[in-house]
């Protein structure tokens, strides 16, 4: 048996033609490349949790946040 594509799967992505970004765009992926980097070089330096919940600070965006359910108190 051949293998088939299904109507909703998306094609490869060489398939798809390229979308040129603005130049907004790119400086905005640039920033949150920048900020994913500085929360990542951040969060390396907190110290291990022993016995902790497990997963990533739930306070990090300034709110309680906990499997995907945010509380701002």
């Amino acid at each position: 048996m051949t293998e088939q594509r299904s109507r909703t799967e998306t094609a490869p992505a060489a398939d798809k033609p390229q979308k040129t970004l603005t130049p907004a765009a790119e400086r905005a992926l640039a920033e949150a490349e920048a900020r994913r980097q500085a929360y990542r070089k951040t969060e390396a330096q907190l110290p291990k949790e022993i016995g902790g919940r497990g997963g990533k600070e739930p306070g990090r965006y300034g709110d309680w946040e906990v499997k995907g359910l945010a509380s701002d108190f």
